[in-house]
């Protein structure tokens, strides 16, 4: 199974669905980048997606994207196969 990283929040409702979602789906660990915890990430996470909220989900070296993304990739049936390593 492919590393999944993620930055989030610990209150933010669509970070909760997607760990929700990513642990259904059978990965056992996140690397879950907390910018509430660590508010220089917000920087990084901005500058490697380009994006300023939160979910922002990694899967091996592939972003995903956020929470809603992540539900249409598994809706496609290709969350899976992704985490398997061989996904889109």
């Amino acid at each position: 199974m492919q590393a999944v990283k993620m930055f989030s929040t610990n209150s933010c409702p669509f970070c909760i669905r997607a760990k929700a979602l990513l642990r259904e789906r059978g990965v056992d660990a996140i690397d879950d980048l907390r910018i509430d915890e660590r508010p220089e990430l917000r920087g990084t996470m901005i500058e490697m997606t380009g994006r300023y909220t939160v979910p922002q989900i990694f899967i091996g070296a592939t972003h995903v994207g956020g929470c809603d993304d992540l539900m249409a990739l598994d809706r496609r049936g290709e969350l899976v196969p992704l985490l398997a390593g061989s996904g889109t």
